[in-house]
């Protein structure tokens, strides 16, 4: 088991950035792919960025590329989105998952994910 925890999320004025964290514990060993997802009231669940552990392959969803950056510290099992220049439309509970290299990219299959962060932006 692998357990994820997201902090980082609050109330961000429009244009501002923000830096979302994910601490892994537990088997981290099957956490070779991690992720972040966001999804919005009424809306369904988007993909927003995914990162191997060699930290070379990233995957970003299509709108998502330019003011996103993903990254991690495998030393800290941790997994970071950077996102920049905030918009009333990035409001949303962002998840972090981890899973299996599978070499899919962005249609990693995730095994685990977190509870996560509340982000909201104000216009």
């Amino acid at each position: 088991q692998v357990q994820l925890v997201e902090s980082g999320g609050g109330l961000v004025q429009a244009g501002g950035s923000l830096i979302l964290s994910c601490a892994a514990s537990g088997r981290t060993s099957s956490s070779d792919a991690m992720a972040w997802f966001r999804q919005a009231p009424g809306k369904e669940r988007e993909f927003v960025a995914a990162i191997m552990r060699d930290g070379d392959r990233t995957y970003y969803g299509d709108s998502m590329k330019g003011r996103f950056t993903i990254s991690r510290d495998n030393a800290k099992n941790t997994a970071y989105l950077r996102i920049n220049t905030l918009k009333p439309e990035d409001t949303a509970a962002y998840y972090c998952a981890a899973g299996p290299d599978l070499g899919l990219g962005s249609f990693t299959p995730y095994d685990y994910w977190g509870q996560g962060t509340q982000v909201t932006v104000s216009s």
